[in-house]
């Protein structure tokens, strides 16, 4: 439970305690929808606990093709867990991976085991899933223990700097520079489109588009490389990457497996802007959220996308209103607040008279609505025009916005940003920038206050008073959350819970329904 304290902009607490009283109420009718659901990916996610990898020559993942079979002879509707492990005691094959070849070969027919049978295929699929579930656990652990053998960022902010040349290669000495130069978070940008394939490519990669591909073994070597550069610096370098789109519960699960730290993972991002059907995106957010719970994961929300669409003082409450249901939802999820990188975005256009005293507020309204939460700032990107120099100052002010709010993750804003791609150079000064802002400012957050009546708790006020307006309307919606969605409400992006990408892969669970992950990861 988020502790209840007026902070410094002495906020109602009465009035935070009904925004979050209506963001419940908003999300519970998308957790019940989302529990009576399942989709190809999350049943996908499954097998690959279970042990399941590999390709096949065309480069498919045996999760899809196994997948696929076993639909087309059972359905979704019942998951794969009984169908493929009924087959394994049954004798069909003697592993997962032996299985999928022959299915894909069109040997084995798949059934829906009853009685006896469906017990002796439940209880071994839950024994093999519990293994891969006892890995993740394990993972956690070992990064608890890398973290006190290497030592911990010494200060927050911690430092979030990106890599992408969609050669893995490539970005394995990138990042390892980043973080000799003072990056403590290296985030691995995925190639553009990825998050619309609904496979998760297999191996190393060499070639991507603006980013690396998200892949399993791409996820071991950085995660190594950085282990050999944490052991260098004396201090633990954190692994991000992005578990949405039409694998977010794939790529969960990996990220698990291979220990990355932090995910990017919100809520309504897949739906608004990348137009992939609602009800597919909540059903796998919510499992991908219960796998990162139990991997200690810290996950980053998205709504500083919000504002690369609308104007970023008109939707300021947009932004607090999706806050407060994406804290809803993750805390469902069994996610604590230390894992709750909630997002925002420095946004607002800087020849808006007092931009950053609006900036300001803003932020610490995030801050003290979440006060436990280790927020994520993103640099500013819609207003950057080329000019380097106004584009170095205005990182300046973010990264000022960023040490008089006490923010937990700053994202290095780059001079060139939504320019060019970044040179090396550029980052270097970046880094430099963020590094003389912290020192100079230090701990400036304990002595900054606002004027009770003035123009920055003022201003917070009423994008939290416009936040709860919002909450009502949605509630007056006859389906909620979904009908707000397909009005346009966020980003200003229209999406039907009827269309959208992936909306042929999700299924209403069955009563023989069984999946021995969603039953251990529910049990934690």
């Amino acid at each position: 439970m988020t502790r209840m304290t007026r902070g410094k902009l002495d906020l109602d607490p009465a009035t935070v305690k009904q925004a979050r009283a209506l963001a419940r109420k908003a999300g519970r009718p998308i957790v019940t929808m989302a529990k009576k659901h399942t989709t190809v990916a999350v049943e996908r996610a499954t097998l690959r606990l279970a042990g399941l990898e590999g390709a096949d020559a065309e480069g498919t993942p045996w999760v899809n093709r196994l997948m696929d079979v076993v639909r087309a002879d059972t359905g979704l509707e019942h998951g794969v867990a009984l169908p493929v492990w009924d087959a394994l005691v049954r004798g069909e094959a003697d592993d997962l991976s032996t299985l999928a070849q022959k299915a894909s070969a069109g040997s084995v027919t798949f059934r829906l085991p009853e009685g006896k049978d469906a017990e002796r295929a439940r209880k071994a699929s839950r024994t093999q899933v519990g293994r891969g579930i006892k890995r993740i656990d394990a993972r956690r652990v070992e990064r608890d223990r890398l973290i006190k053998r290497f030592g911990d960022a010494p200060r927050k902010p911690w430092i979030y700097l990106i890599v992408a040349t969609g050669d893995i290669h490539e970005d394995i000495p990138q990042a390892q520079q980043a973080a000799r130069e003072g990056a403590d978070i290296i985030a691995v940008i995925r190639s553009t489109g990825q998050s619309l394939l609904d496979y998760v490519p297999e191996g190393a990669t060499r070639e991507g588009f603006a980013g690396t591909y998200a892949t399993q073994e791409n996820f071991r070597l950085m995660r190594a490389a950085l282990d050999e550069s944490s052991k260098e610096l004396g201090r633990y370098v954190r692994l991000t990457n992005y578990a949405s789109g039409l694998c977010m519960p794939e790529i969960a699960a990996l990220a698990g497996l291979e220990r990355l730290d932090m995910m990017l993972n919100d809520s309504m991002y897949g739906i608004l802007f990348r137009d992939i059907n609602p009800i597919r995106t909540f059903v796998d957010q919510r499992f991908s959220r219960q796998v990162h719970a139990r991997a200690g994961i810290i996950i980053n929300t998205g709504e500083d996308n919000y504002l690369t669409t609308a104007d970023a003082v008109d939707a300021a409450h947009t932004v607090t209103t999706s806050q407060l249901l994406n804290e809803y939802f993750a805390k469902e999820a069994g996610l604590e607040d230390w894992q709750l990188g909630l997002g925002h975005a420095f946004e607002i256009d800087p020849e808006v008279p007092d931009s950053f005293r609006l900036e300001l507020a803003h932020a610490m309204l995030a801050r003290d609505l979440f006060p436990n939460a280790p927020l994520k700032w993103m640099p500013p990107t819609r207003h950057m025009t080329g000019d380097v120099f106004r584009g170095y100052l205005l990182d300046g002010f973010f990264n000022l916005v960023g040490a008089l709010t006490g923010q937990g993750i700053l994202l290095v804003g780059m001079m060139t940003e939504a320019v060019v791609t970044p040179w090396l150079s550029d980052r270097d000064l970046a880094l430099q920038n963020v590094r003389y802002v912290m020192n100079a400012a230090g701990n400036l957050h304990q002595d900054f206050r606002p004027e009770p009546d003035g123009f920055i708790a003022n201003r917070a006020r009423q994008v939290l008073g416009e936040s709860i307006d919002l909450m009502g309307q949605i509630l007056d919606h006859e389906h909620g959350l979904l009908d707000a969605i397909a009005d346009g409400t966020f980003g200003l992006m229209k999406r039907p819970q009827d269309a959208g990408r992936g909306l042929d892969g999700v299924a209403k669970k069955s009563s023989a329904y069984y999946n021995p992950a969603s039953e251990l990861l529910e049990e934690k």
